[in-house]
């Protein structure tokens, strides 16, 4: 499966030497899914865990392992891709954490933070490329999903790193919306320019095509 592109390379690799993840596959029976196409097992995978864990906030820290969520059944965005990008490189797929933002529509039933950054995951797949799953809402990563960043984990890409000079109370604050764009324009805008009619005798199709872009350029 993973043979299938030049760029990308995976090795199978069995599950992380964590107790807790393996009670979790075992509890889950996620290995039966290893007998479906990838494409179904990832979207399987991607409803268990959403239905698994609690979405909560100020359970886990940006470097709590994930035995923290397991054992807890709680965290957030990247809690819940951590534990499905463990799975799905166990089972030999290649897969990358994705840092970004979420165009949240709490009618649907979305659980995350509106005003907080985002996590998913994306799967190579030979056929598809990379293909995106959202485990915090069991929904596929599509025009919604707003990717910032990708690596192999969160430690790969924190939205904001580096160094920090100035008062040791001072505190870094940010804000981000997320807003609908307005829909594209269907047709795109240009100088339309009207054509010189042909002098008398000339036929319209000698005035025409390449010709008549040569002409106007020999009258600037």
């Amino acid at each position: 499966m993973c043979e299938a592109s030049t760029s990308t390379s995976c090795t199978h690799t069995a599950l992380p030497d964590r107790p807790t993840l393996a009670a979790f596959v075992a509890e889950t029976k996620l290995d039966d899914l290893r007998s479906c196409d990838p494409l179904t097992a990832l979207r399987e995978l991607s409803k268990i865990v959403y239905e698994a864990f609690a979405y909560e906030a100020g359970v886990t820290r940006a470097d709590s392992p994930i035995d923290h969520v397991l054992e807890t059944r709680k965290g957030v965005c990247q809690d819940f891709a951590h534990v499905m990008l463990a799975i799905c490189r166990s089972w030999g797929l290649p897969a990358r954490y994705v840092s970004g933002y979420l165009f949240t529509d709490r009618k649907s039933g979305d659980r995350s933070d509106p005003d907080a950054t985002h996590a998913w995951v994306e799967v190579f797949l030979p056929s598809l490329r990379w293909v995106g799953f959202d485990p915090t809402n069991n929904i596929a990563a599509g025009e919604r999903h707003i990717t910032c960043a990708v690596g192999r984990d969160y430690s790969d890409v924190p939205p904001s790193r580096g160094v920090y000079k100035g008062e040791a109370e001072s505190e870094l604050s940010v804000g981000v919306t997320v807003r609908r764009a307005r829909a594209a324009v269907s047709e795109p805008e240009f100088l339309r320019t009207s054509q010189t009619a042909p002098r008398a005798g000339q036929r319209r199709g000698q005035f025409s095509g390449l010709a008549y872009d040569q002409q106007r350029q020999q009258q600037q």
